[in-house]
């Protein structure tokens, strides 16, 4: 089957982050070093595109878990716009077309049963879905919001803003100009992308699945700590209103806990929480489908075991049967 062509903006935007970020970074730390100003811009430009795209564009807008003030919308948009991932409608749609129809090699438009770099990049790099993008029919509910509206129609030059103009302002700030442009700009784009990605990917293959095994979601702690607790991704695809992805206390969540302080800050309302009820059900049932699984494997292993044990015992018994048949015929030779 003929391929679809190859997107060439983000075919030419990958390479060229990755590539720029691969050379550039190392020679920047050799040739100049990384001073502290520039780590702190690094590291504030990167929560912020990161936490816009899982408070804002996956847990907000996406599954609509929560509603929040105009102000943290538009930081979430602009921060959005920063991360470089598409306008907030279009990413949405993605994601609720992703759990709409998870792991359909077709309907799925990142789906894992392609393989791990089709969900992971391949699915962005060729015009795979481009007749669903004519009108977002799914994500009718955002295209009444105004401040994503704007966004999507000024999302080339917000992202061009973002992601050159901003990191240009901060190095000539802080007198390190391609030191910002490259860790406030590629290296963190870089990241920024790969981070989000595996949860594509990585969290359909790697962890557990406590919660439910009908798609192929995982929790895994590792990925929650690179993508501000993204990593609880098992729980997420079951319970996806939820506006937390770590529902234990100890889980590595700085989303909720940014989603938490905008509510006590009173710029979030309506968080959704899935009834505690439903969760331990969802467990417990995946516990007893485990347990019943391997009580039927023993059960299993203990008949293979008998049969085996009786074809020993019979194969003996014949074999005693023709020695002693032989015996008595070479005696009535005799």
């Amino acid at each position: 089957m003929k391929k679809p062509p190859l997107i060439w903006l983000n075919v030419s935007v990958f390479s060229i982050t990755f590539l720029v970020a691969l050379i550039g970074v190392p020679w920047y730390l050799w040739a100049q070093g990384l001073s502290l100003s520039l780590f702190v811009a690094w590291v504030v430009l990167a929560l912020w595109s990161g936490l816009s795209i899982t408070a804002g564009y996956h847990r907000l807008w996406s599954h609509r878990a929560y509603d929040a003030h105009w102000t943290v919308r538009i930081f979430f948009a602009l921060g959005g716009a920063l991360a470089l991932q598409n306008s907030a409608l279009h990413w949405s749609s993605d994601h609720r077309e992703h759990h709409k129809h998870v792991d359909h090699p077709e309907k799925d438009p990142y789906s894992i049963s392609r393989g791990f770099w089709f969900a992971h990049i391949g699915w962005m790099l060729r015009e795979y879905q481009e007749q669903r993008y004519s009108n977002y029919e799914n994500a009718r509910d955002l295209q009444k919001d105004p401040i994503v509206m704007w966004q999507h129609k000024h999302y080339l030059a917000l992202t061009l803003f973002m992601n050159i103009g901003v990191p240009l302002l901060i190095g000539l700030l802080i007198g390190q100009v391609w030191g910002a442009l490259l860790f406030a700009g590629f290296l963190r784009l870089v990241l920024g992308h790969h981070s989000t990605f595996f949860i594509n990917s990585l969290a359909h293959i790697w962890g557990k699945q406590p919660y439910t095994d009908r798609n192929s979601a995982r929790d895994n702690g590792f990925l929650a700590f690179l993508t501000f607790g993204e990593g609880y991704h098992n729980f997420h695809h079951i319970f996806s209103g939820d506006y937390r992805n770590g529902v234990r206390w100890y889980h590595f969540d700085p989303t909720k806990w940014l989603i938490g302080v905008l509510s006590w800050c009173k710029l979030a309302w309506n968080l959704k929480r899935t009834n505690p009820y439903q969760i331990e059900k969802a467990r417990l049932e995946m516990l007893m489908q485990r347990l019943s699984a391997r009580k039927q494997s023993v059960a299993e292993r203990l008949q293979q075991e008998y049969d085996d044990i009786l074809a020993d015992m019979r194969a003996y018994y014949q074999s005693r049967k023709r020695w002693y048949e032989r015996r008595r015929m070479v005696r009535s030779l005799k």
